[in-house]
């Protein structure tokens, strides 16, 4: 089925602020994990918890762990729909932490504000629906690459709103920023025509939520309470289960949340997973990056040049730049032809790059501030042909379904890798000052080359894509938009 567009095809003043708008939701998804870990400290401090890492993942669960869910509503409901609402409950949750009294009652405002995680794929798979054809590959480039810029300017406001105002001026910068922009994207964005009449599925919803949940929790607490633990083992074991108990409902339901057999073609799983690895090796570049460049040079232990956050932001800027570079290439280079599956090609490659040659010279600034770059460039051309390979195959009735799954790859890999990085590093201690753990120069050159090795995974992945992708058919739509029937779609008037 093809999905009628606006008639003109060319960039209107409306569209650019309809862009503009969805950018700017997307940079506040970007800077929230980056501003609460800046104001971690102080946030522990005043609530005397030793419990900080709840605040990190109790967001990524609730964004991970929804996304099928929003991402079925909003191919039944409406995209834009579910967007406003995703973001309506994220300032909700914003204002929750802004006025909390309590630490468990900040943690559940945190994370009803991982709700802004659906927004991702939300956006692209709105803007594939309303945005004129010619300019969709350009769009939806620039929303994913685009959110590199908020990383440049962030950790300078983040400390002037945190040294002048508290840390509660964070979640008070996201209420305003939030209901600001819903009310932009409501004025200058329309909502979608497309429908895919179904039932949802609440059983898998349920299965495969709390199946994800079990294994975020056991991950991302496996470092602290031993990966042998009884509470390790059950949560991940437990959540292995149920995602295997999800697999066997999807395959015997007519109208699953998740058509297995759809989400299971090649390019499809594919693009999933190859989406996982990008933003994997992302998430272990950036973590690793700030924390050697900010250990004290004085130490002597091969890297380090005892910058502050603030300072930092000499690495940062750089990197941020160059994602919003990388996708400028693709948005270009897409609509003349050039397919985003050898983008992502190139841009993991780039990325491996990046990883190797960190991995090898860590101890100059300028060497590493030019590798901080050439990473960037690659995840903004991993970031930008995500989107577009999944429009090139998912019919435009599955592609909120389908891209929410995307997103669980997304979520699921920089929760597991950085792991992996640290477990390596906890058995390569230099030295522990005043709490603050140091590691040796072998573990952050292992560190880099495991972001590597994901990166080169994530390039295969790519490859191995099919050359030419055109798009599937919808499970039971036939050839065209069904008639008026359950998983029928039907055009919104």
């Amino acid at each position: 089925m093809m999905v009628t567009h606006a008639t003109t095809e060319r960039w209107t003043p409306r569209l650019i602020f309809s862009l503009a708008s969805i950018v700017l939701l997307l940079e506040m998804l970007a800077v929230s994990y980056m501003m609460i870990s800046i104001a971690l400290p102080q946030i522990v401090t005043h609530y005397r918890t030793t419990q900080g890492a709840w605040l990190l993942t109790s967001f990524l669960l609730v964004g991970a762990i929804t996304c099928p869910l929003i991402g079925k509503l909003a191919d039944t409901h409406g995209k834009r729909k579910l967007l406003l609402t995703a973001v309506g409950l994220s300032a909700l949750g914003s204002l929750i932490s802004a006025i909390a009294p309590t630490y468990a009652v900040l943690i559940a405002g945190r994370a009803l504000t991982g709700l802004l995680v659906p927004c991702l794929f939300l956006s692209y798979s709105l803007i594939r629906d309303v945005f004129p054809a010619r300019t969709v590959a350009l769009a939806v480039s620039i929303a994913t690459s685009g959110m590199g810029l908020i990383a440049i300017p962030a950790p300078f406001f983040t400390g002037w709103l945190i040294d002048n105002f508290g840390f509660r001026s964070i979640f008070w910068f996201f209420v305003a920023g939030l209901v600001i922009l819903s009310v932009l994207i409501r004025a200058t964005t329309g909502e979608s025509p497309v429908r895919l009449r179904s039932r949802i599925d609440l059983i898998g919803a349920a299965l495969l939520g709390a199946g994800l949940a079990g294994i975020l929790v056991g991950v991302s607490f496996g470092p602290s309470w031993g990966w042998t633990s009884g509470s390790t083992i059950g949560f991940i074991a437990g959540g292995v289960a149920l995602l295997v108990a999800w697999i066997v409902s999807a395959r015997l339901l007519a109208d699953p949340l998740i058509d297995i057999r759809f989400f299971g073609k090649r390019p499809v799983f594919l693009t999933a997973l190859g989406a996982g690895f990008c933003y994997g090796t992302s998430s272990v570049f950036t973590i690793m990056l700030p924390m050697m460049c900010m250990t004290p040079a004085i130490l002597g232990l091969g890297y380090g040049f005892g910058i502050s956050a603030e300072g930092f932001a000499i690495f940062q800027a750089p990197l941020g730049g160059a994602v919003v570079i990388g996708g400028l290439v693709v948005g270009t280079l897409v609509p003349r032809n050039v397919r985003p599956r050898v983008l992502m090609v190139v841009g993991m490659l780039v990325m491996a790059a990046a990883c190797l040659l960190t991995a090898m010279i860590h101890d100059d600034k300028a060497l590493l501030i030019g590798f901080a770059a050439l990473l960037g460039v690659g995840m903004g051309m991993g970031y930008a042909s995500i989107p577009n390979l999944l429009i090139a195959a998912v019919p435009p009735q599955l592609q909120a379904t389908t891209a929410s799954m995307v997103a669980v790859f997304q979520s699921i890999l920089p929760a597991i890798l950085p792991v992996i990085a640290f477990s390596v590093l906890n058995s390569h201690i230099a030295t522990v000052m005043q709490g603050a753990v140091f590691y040796t120069d072998t573990g952050i050159t292992i560190a880099f080359v495991i972001g590597a090795i994901s990166a080169l995974l994530g390039a295969i992945v790519a490859f191995a894509l099919p050359r030419r992708i055109s798009q599937l058919s919808a499970p039971g739509s036939g050839s065209a938009a069904a008639a008026d029937t359950d998983g029928a779609v039907v055009l919104a008037h």
